[in-house]
This record gives C-alpha cells, structure tokens and sequence, in this order.
C-alpha cells in the first residue's frame, strides 16, 4: 500500500482516502475475526478473495438496478467505491436458521423459514452489535422512516437475486448482512447506495447436495480450511482458475495480480443517473 490518508481501520478492511473527491479507497485485509475479536487469525489470500467476490456481486447488482458505492476494483486487494455516509445499522436477512437466531430462539439449525426473515443490528463493537427494531433506530435518529423502507426494499431485491445466483451453482444461500450509506445530491437530493461488501464474510453459503458450509462459519467452528470454502464460490462464480489462488496455505501473488480487474460500468455514466431520489428535504440524523 503507497503512503495515503487512513480514514478507517476496521477488522476486515481498511478504508484510504480516494484519489478524487467523493471516493474512497477499500482495502481487503488477510485478518480474520470471530465471537467480537476473540478468536482472531490472518489467512493468505482471504482479503483477495473477498475483494473478487464482492466486486463481481456488486456489478451484478448494479445491473439490475440496485445501487451501489462500487465503482472499480483497483488491484487485487483494493477497489475504489463512492464515499457515502454510513448508515449505523446492519440488516440481516435470513432464509434459512443459522447463528444468533438459533442460539436466541432454540431454533434447530437449518430450519427454512416460512418467509424471509428482516433483522437489524445497531452497529457497535462497544455493545456487541445489539439487535434492534426499527422503532429503536427511529428513536435514536440512526435512520428515518423513508430511508428504513428503501434499505428493506433493496434487501429484498438482493436476497431474490442472490437466491436464484447461488440456487444455479448448487449453494444454498442462508443469510447475509447489509450495510448501507448517504449519498447527498447537489441539490439536497438523498440517495440510499448499498456499501461495504457482499462476500463470504458477509454471507452464509451451504453447498446444496452436501450441507457443506463455504463461508466464515468455517473459520468460527474450525470446520475446515477458510480459504478452501470460499476458492470453491470463486471458482463457482468464474472468477479464479480451478487451481485456485491458495494452496497448501500458500497464496499465489502473481497469478492473483494476473487476473483482470472488475469494473462497475454503470459508474462511467452520469454521477446520479439511474439513482432513486428518497428524499428532497434537508435534515440531520
């Protein structure tokens, strides 16, 4: 990494100030965390993964219209994304009973629910990232009526995508966290863009004829090698070859740096085209 203005470092990523105004720089760490920071590891390759994944999945999605701070992946490790406002506040959407759910409501793992199922976290290493109902985050002034609907609305457009992605490479997708930010217009104009990343971090992946769980739960519960879990949804994706980056736990640096970059082609166009407008009115959260 060249010499940059650090505006954020957090567990998985840390954030650079952008070469233009309004962008910001994301970097993919190798650092692995689990239960708030106990269990804690660096994995070679993990963050290139990541950072292939997410990209690819974004583009996928600012394609049907959903969008998103992504603008271009910059190398292997670092994409260049819009700089937003982030909304505090994780929303989860679960298909399938995994994690908290089942430890909070005695639910048997793999449970497909009736419907999909809408949480929200407040977002706070400090408080364990609590979870939160949407008249707490009204309450507390993290989010308005009007930005909740559209944050809700994108999640369901998400989840219906990325079912019907995962469904034809044979995974089962469980659930996944979202994150959201603030893009402010020239004139005032509120835009609600999906941020951060959507990766097997972020989600919960099973392979569908076997149960086997591609994603961080690998790392949580030691169920086999990390890297392992998410080169088979790269590979499925198309984005690596079948040999994959990581082998034997050692990273292949000049193949990964071999593979072409992701571009958000959607980006090159007008600045605010295609962005749905939530609100005209001025105001403080």
């Amino acid at each position: 990494m060249s010499k940059r203005r650090q505006l954020y470092d957090g567990k998985a990523k840390t954030i650079f100030e952008g070469p233009e105004p309004g962008t910001v720089i994301q970097y993919f760490k190798d650092d692995t965390s689990a239960f708030d920071g106990v269990k804690k590891a660096v994995i070679s390759g993990k963050g290139v993964l990541n950072n292939r994944i997410s990209a690819h999945i974004m583009t996928k999605l600012e394609g049907i219209g959903i969008p998103t701070h992504f603008i271009r992946s910059l190398n292997m490790r670092e994409q260049l994304v819009r700089q937003l406002e982030i909304i505090p506040v994780e929303l989860v959407m679960r298909n399938i009973a995994a994690g908290s759910l089942c430890k909070r409501y005695g639910i048997p793992e793999g449970t497909v629910l009736q419907q999909p199922l809408v949480e929200f976290f407040y977002k706070s290493d400090e408080l364990h990232d609590p979870l939160v109902s949407e008249q707490h985050i009204m309450n507390f002034g993290w989010a308005w009526p009007d930005e909740l609907e559209e944050m809700v609305h994108m999640a369901w457009r998400v989840n219906d995508y990325l079912n019907g992605l995962f469904a034809g490479m044979g995974l089962k997708l469980v659930d996944f966290k979202l994150e959201f930010g603030r893009l402010w217009g020239e004139n005032g104009e509120l835009y609600i863009l999906l941020a951060d990343e959507i990766s097997p971090d972020s989600c919960r992946l099973w392979d569908a004829a076997t149960g086997e769980k591609l994603d961080k739960d690998r790392f949580r519960y030691d169920l086999g090698d990390l890297t392992e879990g998410y080169q088979k949804i790269a590979r499925k994706l198309g984005l690596i070859p079948e040999g994959g980056l990581v082998k034997d736990g050692t990273f292949d640096e000049e193949l990964a740096e071999s593979l072409g970059d992701i571009e958000n082609e959607l980006a090159r166009k007008s600045h605010w085209k295609g962005l749905k407008v939530v609100s005209k009115k001025p105001r403080k959260v």
